[in-house]
């Protein structure tokens, strides 16, 4: 007894299929029209072997969406008859035209097998396709064939029997179509997973695509389940406002672009010609721009130009939200009483969120310079560049747009860089590319390079943030090498990259995308890192110093004051303590007011009987020229005045170290210091770091904190940069040395659970045990070699 074997034999109009219909059944044929239409059906038979074949010819079509009767005669056949295999026949000497319907065949899921038809039209265009290479591009078998001669019919014959034999499950593929459409395919995917009335004959993801590129039919059937049925629809709606608005073109324009970008990204890989064509223009610019000679050497211009233009801009805007912090910080100080109300709103929410809202401006730039590359289309080819360097360290070329939207480029978000590793099909490649995209850049990190690089290499911005981005791209690289040799060896698999047309990005884009990433940020920070930045507030408040211990300190202030007015040099000019303790505070004035060209305040002061000790102080501190003859004894008095303020600050900073030291975070922080001593790290970094894992922006915020706690002069309040360079344990070795440990440490704890969901607990843990060994042992390295050779 024969076995039976249903195909269907599809492709474009002209692509020679009837003459393949024709060259397997022969006379073997039947005429019908399919149910309820009047759309010819032609089938037959053929016999191979212990095989009987049937032939199903479905009408000629350039595509599955419902625009045609044919169209939907052909998807409808295919979804609710499901034959074994689908033969789709493709003309080689039009190999870009044909794919698009081979492509929306592997969204589908379908069995398949491309009959690569014409091929002595193609030789004869001097045009040589490598059948071998589409193959293992597509994942499905090509058979070379010249159906008019009968050329690769028994071939194609031999194929069929041997892919039913193999029983092919529907295995729908997955193509990239841009941030804003995947995420509204995930969404929707997400929703008629969830519904227990749609038909699962349909592959969700398909149906969400439709579903966006305005398929009638498949909307039809979404609307179906009242319950979420609205709720796509909705979706749809949002994704087409939202791409007329940023591209001025719609969704199905866009995933039409991407699909022939994918289809262009095969052609060069499996297409050579022997004679000269044609270029379009987006072509013409790629053969500068993907060069594997020039093409780096623009990206890497690019990207540098990127960083110089992200610091220059924000510049201004940074100095003046700096500027606006620290007044409300002011206002606040005065307004409010001394305790902890004020600590909570000064310390805890002022320098914790506001250190954060204070990079708004560059996080805007950054964003802004990445929506031009997006937009334009060059981000693709930076992805399609650098495709070439992951292979050798044994990721798919599909881990590339992971690793950009990551923060590849600085900016990104690690979370639905955790997301697109989805589209990697082999679980080791999946795997090794979920382990290091928390190594990149992403945004919530830049905040923390920015203070650092501001505080230790100002005259050097750009060039720091850029080394960061190659440190970046170098440690993911290598951590993925050895994983693929270790812990994940395996083979590679094929790879295609979506190269989609150039495009003039819009204004009124690239400001929606900006503001539209710009806005989450900003929210971030008005949620999360609030609500994280009370509760590290009051880690590092409570339970603090004891009553005797703080009356300790007050004591020793108290001795210091009456030392002071002991003074020889002193002793006539201040009658009592609180005298003293207005004269500190009015010199803070005249500094400030020195340093600010305040001629208002300069003016007043020099009204007081002790303008010449403020003049004598200022000179002596910081070689000001003293604006009257000054005497011996006023110098003195000078000096000691300056030993007084500089004994108290000094009282006061071992008050506010001893109070942090006394906290449930100062506890865990000296604790850790065990372990971070050789890193050069304090307590105070070990308890930003700790925060750090619930969102990387909380480094920033919670060092803040800890250098504002136990603030007493309001007057001269200075920024975290300032306080920073200040510090004689930083420097720029030890800076470099958190830079690169903020790099490389555990994932944001939003990316573990992300992690977690798309493999498991497992490889969650191994994350957060992987990452800290190596920034551990990156950082001990650049710390101790360092500081050797700062020696």
């Amino acid at each position: 007894m024969q076995k039976k074997i249903t195909i269907a034999l599809s492709g474009n109009p002209n692509a020679g299929k009837t003459t393949v219909f024709n060259a397997l059944t022969g006379a073997r044929q039947h005429i019908a029209n399919y149910p309820g239409v009047t759309v010819e059906k032609k089938y037959g038979i053929v016999r191979h072997g212990e095989y009987e074949i049937e032939v199903v010819d479905l009408p000629g079509t350039y595509s599955l969406t419902a625009y045609s009767l044919e169209e939907i005669v052909a998807r409808d056949f295919l979804i609710n008859e499901r034959p074994d295999l689908v033969v789709d026949i493709v003309d080689a000497s039009n190999l870009d035209r044909n794919l698009y319907l081979t492509v929306q065949f592997r969204e589908l899921g379908i069995p398949l097998i491309v009959a690569l038809n014409m091929v002595d039209v193609a030789e004869s265009r001097g045009i040589r396709v490598d059948h071998a290479a589409l193959s293992k591009l597509l994942e499905v078998p090509v058979v070379p064939m010249v159906a008019r001669s009968n050329r690769g019919i028994r071939a194609l014959l031999d194929q069929i029997v041997s892919s039913a034999e193999a029983n092919r499950d529907w295995k729908p593929a997955a193509i990239l179509y841009g941030l804003d459409i995947d995420q509204s395919i995930a969404q929707i995917t997400g929703l008629i997973e969830k519904s227990g009335i749609y038909d699962k004959k349909y592959p969700a993801r398909w149906r969400a695509l439709k579903c966006l590129e305005g398929d009638s039919q498949i909307i039809g059937l979404l609307q179906r389940d009242p319950a979420i049925g609205a709720d796509i629809l909705e979706i749809c709606k949002n994704t087409h406002k939202h791409m007329m608005a940023t591209l001025e073109d719609e969704p199905e324009g866009v995933i039409a672009d991407h699909r022939y970008g994918y289809i262009n990204g095969i052609t060069k890989q499996v297409l050579k010609r022997r004679i000269d064509v044609r270029l379009n223009l987006s072509d013409q610019v790629d053969k500068v721009l993907t060069n594997r000679a020039l093409g780096p050497l623009f990206m890497i211009a690019i990207l540098y130009g990127i960083y110089s233009f992200t610091f220059w801009a924000s510049e201004v805007p940074l100095v003046v939200l700096e500027s606006f912090f620290d007044w409300i910080k002011t206002t606040l100080s005065n307004a409010l009483p001394s305790g902890n109300l004020q600590s909570l709103i000064v310390s805890g929410i002022i320098d914790g969120v506001g250190g954060v809202l204070g990079f708004v401006p560059l996080i805007m730039f950054m964003f802004f310079a990445i929506a031009i590359m997006e937009d334009s289309g060059y981000m693709a080819r930076v992805a399609y560049m650098l495709d070439r360097v992951l292979r050798w360290f044994g990721l798919h070329g599909n881990s590339v747009m992971a690793l950009i939207i990551s923060g590849g480029i600085s900016g990104g978000c690690a979370v639905p860089g955790v997301f697109a590793t989805r589209t990697l099909r082999d679980p080791k490649e999946r795997i090794a590319t979920l382990l290091v995209v928390p190594f990149m850049n992403c945004g919530a990190k830049l905040p923390v390079y920015a203070i650092l690089i501001a505080a230790f290499f100002a005259r050097r911005q750009a060039q720091m943030l850029f080394l960061l981005t190659l440190l970046s791209w170098a440690f993911a690289l290598f951590a993925a090498k050895f994983l693929r040799m270790t812990v994940l060896r395996g083979p590679k698999t094929p790879f295609v990259m979506e190269l989609p047309p150039y495009r003039i990005p819009t204004v009124k884009g690239l400001l929606i995308h900006t503001w539209e990433r710009t806005w989450q940020y900003i929210k971030k920070a008005g949620t999360v890192i609030l609500g994280f930045s009370i509760l590290i507030w009051a880690m590092m408040t409570f339970p603090g110093l004891s009553e005797q211990q703080v009356d300790t300190f007050e004591m020793q202030r108290d001795r210091l004051i009456q030392e002071t007015l002991a003074s020889p040099a002193l002793k006539t000019l201040i009658p009592n303590g609180e005298v003293l303790m207005e004269l500190d505070s009015l010199y803070t004035s005249y500094r400030t007011a020195i340093e600010a060209s305040d001629r208002a305040t300069l003016d007043g002061i020099a009204r007081s009987p002790y303008h010449a000790l403020l003049a004598a102080a200022a000179h002596l501190e910081e070689s000001i020229a003293p604006t009257l003859r000054l005497t011996v004894e006023t110098q003195q008095a000078a000096a000691a005045l300056l030993d007084f303020r500089r004994r108290m600050q000094s009282s006061h900073f071992e008050e506010q170290q001893a109070h942090l030291k006394h906290t449930i975070a100062g506890w865990l922080g000296v604790k850790l210091e065990t372990i971070t001593r050789p890193l050069g790290f304090d307590y105070r970094l070990n308890i930003a770091l700790l925060a750090g894992f619930a969102a990387k922006e909380m480094v920033v915020s919670t060092l803040g904190t800890a250098y504002s706690l136990g603030d007493v002069d309001t007057e001269e309040a200075k920024s975290l940069t300032e306080r920073l360079q200040q510090d004689p344990r930083w420097n720029p070795v030890s800076a470099f040395t958190v830079l690169v440990f903020t790099m490389l440490y555990v994932p944001c704890f939003v990316t573990v659970i992300s992690i977690q969901r798309e493999s498991s607990w497992r490889w969650a843990a191994f994350s957060i045990g992987f990452n800290l060994l190596v920034a551990y042992s990156m950082s001990l390295l650049i710390y101790q070699i360092g500081s050797a050779l700062a020696v």
